[in-house]
């Protein structure tokens, strides 16, 4: 079984345009336009799941796939980044130079108390694997699906936040977790995976909404 897998980031917020660490923002007037002038633009999907955050939530219904069951699986949750919460990286750069020049080069570094890069990594990489395994219990699993009679591919629509796209970019292209930064995720962009078996192709950079 081919798995197809599209991770949408959100919309732009104040969040995303001031690189404050999410706090429940949500989505600006601006933002929630694009994804509505996209909205009948995707690909028919299997399943539809969302990011457990008000702009993930918020972009999905804009982009009219909250008519779809829509499920917030706990594994494409944000990076929890403990008590910076809320503040801006500039603010904690100036609070805590050391902190967060540690947590920017060393994925495994979590001095606010939250996730690590390479635990954020790690999950997304086993939420990946479910996806590709075409078993009992995997999420390419369920009705329709390969094992028997069902279809040859499964095609899975996430909208979800711009980190889990970062980890989903870095596990595909092999690339160590130390590339994690390097991948930039701008607002509304859907990022492509497909694979068999947990070897993933990716596409990357298809903005909607314009």
């Amino acid at each position: 079984m081919t798995s197809r897998v599209m991770l949408i980031s959100p919309a732009m917020s104040a969040a995303l345009r001031e690189a404050r660490f999410d706090d429940g923002c949500p989505v600006d007037p601006a933002g929630l336009r694009l994804a509505e002038a996209a909205a009948g633009s995707l690909p028919a999907a299997d399943r539809v799941l969302v990011s457990p955050t008000v702009r993930c939530r918020e972009t999905a219904a804009a982009l009219g796939l909250d008519a779809l069951a829509v499920t917030e699986p706990p594994e494409l949750a944000g990076l929890d980044v403990g008590r910076w919460r809320g503040a801006t990286l500039a603010e904690m750069s100036a609070d805590e130079p050391e902190a967060v020049g540690r947590w920017l080069t060393d994925p495994s570094s979590a001095p606010h108390g939250g996730e690590s890069v390479a635990g954020l990594c790690e999950r997304v990489a086993k939420w990946l694997d479910t996806v590709a395994d075409p078993g009992p219990g995997g999420a390419g699993s369920g009705p329709g699906s390969a094992g028997g009679s069902g279809p040859a591919s499964v095609r899975i629509i996430a909208v979800v936040e711009p980190e889990i796209v970062r980890a989903g970019v870095v596990l595909a292209l092999g690339a160590p977790e130390s590339a994690f930064w390097r991948v930039d995720v701008p607002p509304l962009v859907a990022t492509e995976f497909s694979g068999r078996a947990g070897r993933w192709n990716v596409r990357v950079g298809t903005s909607l909404g314009e």
